[in-house]
């Protein structure tokens, strides 16, 4: 398990690159935590991180975002919010088993809505609000830690 915390978002997008470094493709990111805890600022981190060109924001209402990589070689980012889905079954729904055989990195906010979907390999990401600017982000799972 790794701890970091952090003190505003240029700081939690900064921790996002360093992930992206660490991360593997394929790799599901689980990450949990109160709105406005910092989760989509680390997924823009991430977003730069893996060299992707694009604008990062949240997908509440779309659901999924994808961010395609420019080159043959490089991984895509799948963005998920959660926050309005009730079960696993609307994530299926949505075509999460064909997003899984992508070679991708899959963020996924919210993910206690859908735990059911989960298998245990996924990157746990929780974040913790402890004051208006501080977060303490905790990552565990997935061998990278």
């Amino acid at each position: 398990m790794r701890e970091v915390i952090t003190r505003s978002e240029r700081e939690t997008e900064a921790f996002g690159r360093e992930l992206a470094g660490l991360i593997p493709a394929p790799a599901v990111l689980c990450m949990y935590g109160e709105l406005g805890a910092g989760k989509t600022a680390l997924v823009r981190g991430l977003a730069e991180g893996m060299g992707l060109k694009c604008t990062v924001s949240s997908p509440t209402f779309t659901i999924v975002n994808e961010y395609l990589a420019d080159t043959a070689d490089g991984i895509d980012l799948i963005h998920f919010d959660m926050y309005r889905l009730s079960s696993a079954d609307e994530l299926f729904d949505i075509g999460w088993e064909d997003y899984l055989r992508r070679n991708a990195v899959l963020a996924v906010e919210w993910s206690e809505n859908v735990e059911e979907a989960f298998d245990g390999s996924e990157v746990v990401i929780r974040f913790e609000k402890r004051s208006d600017t501080e977060r303490c982000i905790t990552v565990e799972g997935g061998g990278i830690c």
